[in-house]
C-alpha cells in the first residue's frame, strides 16, 4: 500500500464517520435522547474498573465537525505533505490525534478523559518536534511542560473526586455546587483547562506551537488540543457557577484575548499571525464560559473552527508558493497569482471578524450583545469591544500585506496557480463556513434570541469594525517603526510585541529555572547524598567488608599471629591503666 492510498482511507474513513455522526445527531435532537453507555472491564472485589461512553446532542456534534476537518486536513496532506519521505508516520499520528480528542469528547468518566487529554499533549509533542531542528525541539519541549500542568491537575481531579466513591463525574454535577470537596475540583478544573487553551500565565505554547506543520496547525488551532480545556469546562459547567475563581477566571480571559490581539498586530510571521487570533477567540469563548453561558461559548467553538482551519489551509498554500517564506514582508499582490485561495482566505478572515451572515457572526454578535446586556462592569464591556476591533485590526492588516500591497520577494521568483487536492479540501471548509453559523444557531438554540437594544449599542459591533478595519488600512500603510516613534517608546513596542514577554517568562524565567534546578536536585542528592548513603555507599561498604573477609578465609597464619600479637598489647595497655 503506498502513502497516497493510506490518506485516502484514512480521509474517506473520517468523513464517513461525520455524516453518521451527522445522522445519530439529528435522530437524537428530534427525539431528545441520551445514551449512557458502561463496559465493565473487571469487577475485584469492592473495586470496579469500566469504561464509559456518553452520547448527547453536544458530543454527537463535536465529533461530526473534528471528524469533518481531520478528514479534510489528511486529503489536504496528500499534497501538502507529498515530498516528505515519512508520510506514513504523520498521517498515523494525526490520526491518533483525531482519536484522543475523541475519546475525550465521548468521556464521562475522569479517567477516560485523562486518557484522552494525555494523548492530546503527547501526540501534539511529536507533530511539534516532526521537523527536526533545535526551534522545533524548544518548541516541542515548551509545549509539553505547559500541557504536563495540566496533567497533573487532572490526576489531582482524580483523587478528590474518589471521595465519591465513582469517577463518573456526570452523575454529581447537579449536587456538586454546595460541597467543599466539589468546589476544589472545579478549581483544579478550570486551572487544567487553563493551561490546555492557553489562557494568560500559559499562553507562551500556543505561538510557539506554529513549528508545527501547517496540516497539523490547521487541526490543533481549530478543533482539537485548544478548544479540549473549554470543552472540558463547558462540561463542568453546572460546578462552575458562583465561583470566586471563575471571576478570575474571566478577567485572565479578557487579558488572554486583548494581548492576543495587541501582538497579532505587531507579528510579521504569517502562522503567528494567526495563532494569536486563536489565541484571541479561545479568550472569548473561556470569558463567556465564566459569565455563564455554555451553550453559546460551544456555538463560537464550532463556528470558529471551521474558519479557523480554512484560514491555515490558505497560508499553508501560500507558504508553498512562497518557497517556505512566512514573513508577510516579502509577499503582496498574491491574489493575481492564487485567486481562489485568497478567495478563501478573505472569506474566512472575514468569518473571523464577524462580517454579516458568515459562520462568525451568527456567534460573535450573539455573545457581544449578550455582554451588553450583562451586569459587569465597564472594564469588561470596554475589553470585550476593543478586542473585537483589534481583529478586524489585523486582518485588515494582514489582507493588505498579502493581497493589494506590492510583491517584495527579493529574487526573481516564478509563483504557480493552485493545487486541486489543496483546493477541493479547501472547498468544503469554505462552504461550512458560510453556513455553518445559520444552520447550527436553528441546532443548538431550541427558540430564537431576540435582543432588544438601544440602537447605539445595537450597532457597536459594526462602530468597532470599521473604526478596526480604518486603522487596520492606516498602519498597515505606515512602516511600524515610524508609528512607534510617535506613538510609543522602544519599550513600550516590544513588550507589545512579545506577548506582554510571557515567551521569556516561561521559557528562560519558569522552564529553564525548574529545568535547572532539578538537575541540581538530580546531581545533589540522586547522584550525590543519596548515592553515598544508599547505592553507591552500601556497594563500597560490603565490598571493604568482603575483602577483609576474604583475607580472613585464606587462612593466613600471619594474620592470626598479627592479630593475636596486637590483642594482647591492648590486653596489656587496659590492665596498666585500670
Amino acid at each position: 500500500m503506498n502513502k497516497y492510498s493510506i490518506c485516502f482511507i484514512i480521509f474517506f474513513f473520517l468523513f464517513l464517520f461525520s455524516g453518521l455522526n451527522f445522522l445519530f445527531l439529528i435522530y437524537f435532537l428530534m427525539n431528545n435522547l441520551v445514551f449512557f453507555l458502561e463496559w465493565e472491564i473487571i469487577s475485584f472485589n469492592s473495586m470496579v474498573i469500566t469504561m464509559s461512553i456518553l452520547l448527547d446532542w453536544m458530543s454527537l456534534l463535536f465529533m461530526m465537525f473534528v471528524s469533518l476537518i481531520s478528514s479534510v486536513v489528511i486529503y489536504y496532506s496528500k499534497s501538502y505533505m507529498s515530498s516528505e519521505m515519512n508520510l506514513f508516520r504523520f498521517i498515523y499520528l494525526v490520526f491518533l490525534f483525531v482519536v484522543s480528542m475523541i475519546l475525550l469528547i465521548i468521556s464521562p468518566n475522569i479517567i477516560s478523559i485523562l486518557l484522552g487529554w494525555d494523548g492530546l499533549g503527547l501526540v501534539s509533542y511529536c507533530l511539534v518536534i516532526y521537523y527536526q531542528n533545535l526551534k522545533s525541539y524548544n518548541a516541542g519541549m515548551l509545549t509539553a511542560l505547559s500541557n504536563r500542568i495540566g496533567d497533573v491537575l487532572i490526576l489531582m481531579v482524580i483523587c478528590w473526586i474518589m471521595n465519591y466513591g465513582s469517577w463518573n463525574y456526570i452523575f454529581y454535577l447537579n449536587f456538586m455546587n454546595n460541597d467543599f470537596s466539589m468546589k476544589m475540583v472545579g478549581m483544579l478544573i478550570i486551572m487544567a483547562a487553563m493551561t490546555k487553551s492557553a489562557q494568560i500565565p500559559f499562553s507562551s505554547w500556543l505561538p510557539a506551537a506554529m513549528a508545527a506543520p501547517t496540516p497539523v496547525s490547521a487541526l490543533v488551532h481549530s478543533s482539537t488540543l485548544v478548544t479540549a480545556g473549554v470543552y472540558l469546562l463547558i462540561r463542568f459547567n453546572m460546578l462552575l457557577v458562583n465561583m470566586f475563581f471563575f471571576k478570575i477566571l474571566l478577567l485572565l480571559s479578557m487579558l488572554t484575548m486583548f494581548m492576543a490581539g495587541i501582538s497579532a498586530n505587531y507579528e510579521f510571521d504569517l502562522k503567528k499571525i494567526i495563532a494569536l487570533s486563536t489565541l484571541s477567540q479561545l479568550g472569548l469563548m473561556m470569558s463567556i464560559l465564566s459569565m455563564g453561558m455554555p451553550d453559546l461559548a460551544f456555538f463560537h467553538l464550532l463556528t470558529h473552527a471551521m474558519f479557523k482551519a480554512l484560514l491555515f489551509m490558505c497560508a499553508g498554500v501560500i507558504i508553498h508558493m512562497m518557497n517556505d517564506m512566512q514573513d508577510i514582508r516579502y509577499m503582496g499582490g498574491i491574489s493575481l497569482y492564487v485567486p481562489l485561495t485568497c478567495l478563501c482566505m478573505n472569506i474566512s478572515n472575514m468569518a473571523l471578524c464577524g462580517i454579516p451572515f458568515l459562520a462568525g457572526f451568527y456567534s460573535k454578535d450573539l455573545i457581544l450583545e449578550l455582554v451588553s446586556f450583562s451586569n459587569l462592569n465597564l472594564m469588561v464591556f470596554l475589553l470585550y469591544y476593543i478586542s473585537t476591533g483589534l481583529t478586524m485590526f489585523y486582518s485588515l492588516r494582514l489582507y493588505m500585506y498579502l493581497m493589494v500591497n506590492d510583491f517584495n520577494l527579493l529574487s526573481i521568483y516564478n509563483l504557480y496557480d493552485e493545487d486541486y487536492t489543496m483546493l477541493k479540501s479547501m472547498i468544503v471548509l469554505l462552504f461550512m463556513s458560510i453556513i455553518s453559523g445559520s444552520f447550527l444557531s436553528w441546532m443548538i438554540f431550541y427558540y430564537p434570541y431576540m435582543i432588544y437594544l438601544p440602537f447605539n449599542m445595537k450597532m457597536m459591533v459594526i462602530y468597532v469594525i470599521i473604526i478596526g478595519a480604518f486603522m487596520g488600512y492606516l498602519i498597515s500603510n505606515m512602516n511600524i517603526f515610524s508609528v512607534n516613534k510617535f506613538i510609543m517608546s522602544y519599550n513600550l513596542s516590544m513588550f507589545l510585541c512579545m506577548m506582554w514577554f510571557m515567551p521569556n517568562l516561561s521559557t528562560y524565567g519558569l522552564s529553564y529555572n525548574i529545568l535547572n534546578f532539578s538537575q541540581g536536585l538530580m546531581k545533589n542528592i540522586d547522584l550525590g547524598w543519596s548515592e553515598v548513603y544508599s547505592g553507591l555507599g552500601l556497594f563500597n561498604m560490603v565490598k571493604s567488608y568482603s575483602i577483609i573477609y576474604n583475607i580472613y578465609q585464606l587462612n593466613n597464619f600471619k594474620i592470626y599471629l598479627f592479630s593475636f600479637v596486637l590483642w594482647m598489647m591492648i590486653f596489656f595497655i587496659m590492665l596498666l591503666l585500670f
